[in-house]
């Protein structure tokens, strides 16, 4: 028999069908059909909590007898103490359960509902259940608790490795990594070293509450992942799950692996002095390996055995490309319809010039959202400062249409005096898109708000008589550093000296000879 009542109580709170149906082990046409039959005969949770689940099945489907037969009842101490035995499994218990109700000619429990009763009579006697995994469907990972260590061959100085430790509860196979922090991107670099190490992705990734993985995990919501860790599960085609708080039972594998690997891996190494982390790296793998291919202590083959012949084959592939880590950044479209990230200049389609977007940044790509859709992907500029990836698409069609363009630059310009006018003709003619040069004409003819526009017309002067081809850098250096106007006050003295001298000339001194 299904719970019909947790199924009323988690639509209650809001929950949807896929979560009731994979929280409850049950298909999603059963709670469809729970849904239907509620809806029709009027019961909801603010009635359905006062009634047991053979009162709410009776309400829901009236014409079914089964409710009104006798089932007989699991024994669940048996059924736990079975569990811990090599080989026996909930499936198989459950099948054995209903042989012998149908040899006492009983009606029998489903399947479903036999294991949700067992679940409940574990946590009622605070007992650990025995999972039954399935292969290749989970990856449970932690930190280690205990540490090793690095020196600085230089001077001396010794720093803490962290150790990362995955686990495949199904064989228990194990990856270890060392790390010099517990942060982001170590975090996330394990994962992707221990796929590659396994080669392939579980279905389910069990993790502790920590906040490299998760930011908020509240009791009755659904966890909220971190956003890079999010991106990289999605890449990975993975669904993160985290356990619950407080809980180190629900990933017992893992705990119990870096327990292991502590006492088999850290015990044999504490005599070894490493240098760098690759050297400790280097180290961990042929222990690991080892850790792997040792026999187990109760049942018949080794954690490496079970993967190899059990496992493996049931993970899914590893995508064409590893994950890279990306950060994010928000920037503002300029008049050119570039955005300037890491002081690199990206082009965007022109109609989302002044809109603010988001940038998303890895090693080797730059991608752009706004409202949450991608609008421009870049491969990511190196090397000098101020480099331009255009794309020719993002150009309007007309440049007419365009609130800014060269011409009007050039007419502003023109107004301030024919030295600036020069400047940012030479400025314009400089680029190879006209575009590229609008947030520095910008910049330039802004500085007359701030200096005064004969200012920025004898600063321009200035640059021409020492400069080819001057820069908004260049005139700002100037106006800053008062330049211009040194230099008109020594072209001041200069004329005002030369118009009140005493020239006597040739004449004069002539006569004197004479």
């Amino acid at each position: 028999m299904q719970d019909y009542k947790k199924i009323l109580k988690l639509r209650f709170e809001n929950k949807s069908q896929r979560y009731i149906a994979d929280s409850l082990q049950v298909s999603r046409n059963t709670v469809k059909k729970v849904y239907d039959a509620a809806d029709q005969v009027g019961l909801f949770w603010n009635d359905a909590q006062f009634l047991d689940n053979a009162q709410i099945y009776s309400r829901l489907f009236p014409e079914s007898q089964e409710i009104n037969l006798t089932y007989q009842q699991p024994d669940y101490e048996y059924v736990h103490k079975e569990l811990a035995k090599v080989g026996v499994s909930l499936q198989l218990l459950w099948e054995e359960y209903v042989q012998t109700c149908k040899a006492n000619h009983k009606p029998y429990y489903q399947r479903t509902w036999f294991i949700e009763k067992y679940h409940e009579y574990a946590k009622k006697h605070k007992l650990t259940m025995h999972i039954n995994h399935k292969p290749g469907d989970k990856m449970m990972v932690d930190w280690a608790g205990k540490t090793m260590e690095v020196h600085d061959a230089m001077t001396g100085e010794v720093f803490k490795a962290y150790l990362f430790v995955a686990t495949l509860p199904f064989s228990m196979y194990s990856y270890v990594q060392a790390c010099p922090s517990m942060n982001m991107e170590a975090w996330i670099d394990c994962h992707i070293k221990a796929f590659q190490f396994f080669g392939g992705v579980p279905r389910l990734l069990i993790l502790d509450n920590l906040k490299t993985g998760v930011n908020e995990h509240k009791k009755y919501e659904d966890p909220i992942l971190n956003k890079s860790y999010q991106e990289m599960t999605d890449h990975y085609n993975i669904a993160a799950i985290p356990a619950r708080v407080k809980a180190p039972k629900d990933k017992a594998a893992v705990e119990g692996s870096v327990n292991a690997c502590a006492n088999s891996i850290i015990g044999k190494l504490r005599n070894r002095k490493f240098f760098d982390f690759d050297s400790l790296n280097r180290a961990l793998l042929p222990e690991v390996d080892k850790f792997n291919s040792n026999q187990f202590a109760k049942r018949e083959g080794s954690r490496r055995g079970v993967f190899e012949e059990e496992e493996k084959d049931y993970l899914q592939p590893l995508p064409e490309y590893s994950f890279e880590l990306s950060s994010w950044k928000q920037a503002t479209v300029q008049l050119n319809y570039h955005i300037q990230v890491e002081k690199m200049n990206y082009s965007v389609p022109y109609e989302y010039v002044g809109k603010r977007v988001e940038v998303k940044m890895t090693n080797s790509q730059i991608e752009v959202f706004y409202k949450g859709t991608r609008i421009s992907s870049h491969t990511r500029l190196y090397g000098k400062k101020n480099q331009y990836s255009t794309t020719m698409d993002h150009m309007p069609e007309n440049h007419q249409k365009y609130e800014w363009n060269g011409k009007r630059f050039r007419n502003w310009a023109e107004k301030i005096g024919p030295a600036t006018y020069e400047v940012v003709d030479k400025l314009i003619l400089s680029y190879k898109v006209e575009e590229q040069s609008y947030k520095g004409c910008l910049s330039l003819l802004k500085l007359s708000d701030k200096y005064t526009v004969a200012r920025l017309e004898s600063a321009c002067k200035l640059a021409l008589s020492s400069i080819s081809k001057p820069s908004y850098k260049n005139i700002r250096m100037i106006l800053e550093s008062g330049q211009d106007k040194l230099h008109e006050e020594t072209k001041r003295l200069e004329t005002s000296s030369t118009a009140y001298a005493f020239v006597r000339g040739k004449d004069y001194y002539g006569k004197r000879n004479n």
